[in-house]
């Protein structure tokens, strides 16, 4: 296949720009994670309000401290201060700044100890429940089977199968 579609709220993200594809609800966590290292663990998280002027940030801020409250704890910290899952942390954080309706993680739990992957895994599964939907890319699904409604499996570029 060499052409298709992709929409959100009847907008084609394939022809959107960034800053509106954050404006409709959308977050994206990569997989490396993409902090600012100078930056401290609350700056991080309010990129996308600096760069989109989120219209209801400090709201969304606290939502963020609720689900994720070790972040509250770890906010001046810098970026680079932190260990990998926390890391992983502060940038799911970042990407509920802007993801409201839709939270795309990708390899969420790669490289991050257990311990932090079983609790990034609660707060995906949390949001799940608020309504919001989420999807995760993931080589290995030990840590998200829970989580998801569907698992759809790619290999090299085919759908191979769809439970």
């Amino acid at each position: 296949m060499t052409s298709g579609s992709i929409a959100f709220d009847s907008t084609d993200l394939v022809a959107a720009k960034t800053h509106a594809r954050t404006r409709l609800g959308i977050g994206y966590m990569p997989e490396d994670r993409r902090l600012i290292p100078d930056l401290s663990v609350e700056e991080n998280i309010l990129v996308p309000d600096w760069a989109a002027h989120v219209a209801d940030a400090e709201v969304r801020l606290e939502k963020v401290y609720k689900l994720i409250p070790e972040l509250r704890e770890f906010g001046p910290r810098k970026g680079l201060q932190l260990s990998g899952g926390q890391q992983k942390l502060a940038a799911l954080g970042r990407a509920l700044m802007c993801g409201t309706k839709l939270l795309l993680l990708d390899e969420p739990f790669e490289g991050v100890a257990p311990a932090l992957a079983h609790r990034l895994a609660d707060v995906a599964a949390e949001l799940k429940r608020e309504g919001m939907s989420v999807i995760v890319s993931e080589s290995d699904l030990q840590h998200s089977e829970r989580m998801v409604d569907q698992i759809i499996v790619i290999d090299r570029g085919a759908i191979t199968k769809i439970e």
